[in-house]
């Protein structure tokens, strides 16, 4: 590991994990899986039940820029307590309405701005007519 990246792991937490995480799941965790983007997904040793929570505690360390979007919706799932079981221990056969994943562009120039937005760049609807300016009354 170079300075840099110490460093980086020391101070930020946007960067994957911070020091601290890595030495708490290192000490606490036990590792469940790996998705196709290589996020890690980890929980408790042993299933623990955290006294201050009442069930178990779970979490992901991120490959790269921690990005929520970039977790699939199995290990959606698990993270939430929706299910009981991992991906991993179980085929889990994906639903319709599953999407592939897409990055979030908020505040990059390709980000969705609809029609009427103060950024879609003098691309607003024209208006229909029934709208008639408030004045106030004197």
């Amino acid at each position: 590991m170079t300075v840099k990246e110490f460093l980086l792991r020391f101070f930020t937490w946007w960067n994957g994990a911070t020091l601290g995480t890595l030495l708490w799941t290192r000490r606490h965790g036990e590792l469940v899986g790996e998705d196709e983007y290589g996020n890690r997904y980890y929980r408790t040793k042993g299933g623990r039940i955290d006294p201050a929570l009442g069930f178990e505690r779970r979490w992901v360390i991120y490959k790269g820029l921690a990005e929520a979007s970039v977790v699939g919706p199995a290990w959606h799932g698990w993270l939430h307590h929706t299910v009981d079981t991992p991906p991993t221990a179980e085929r889990v056969t994906p639903r319709v309405w599953w999407k592939p994943h897409r990055p979030n562009l908020t505040g990059a120039p390709s980000a969705y701005r609809p029609l009427g937005s103060a950024l879609a760049q003098n691309r607003r609807p024209k208006a229909t007519g029934d709208y008639r300016a408030w004045r106030p009354e004197r």
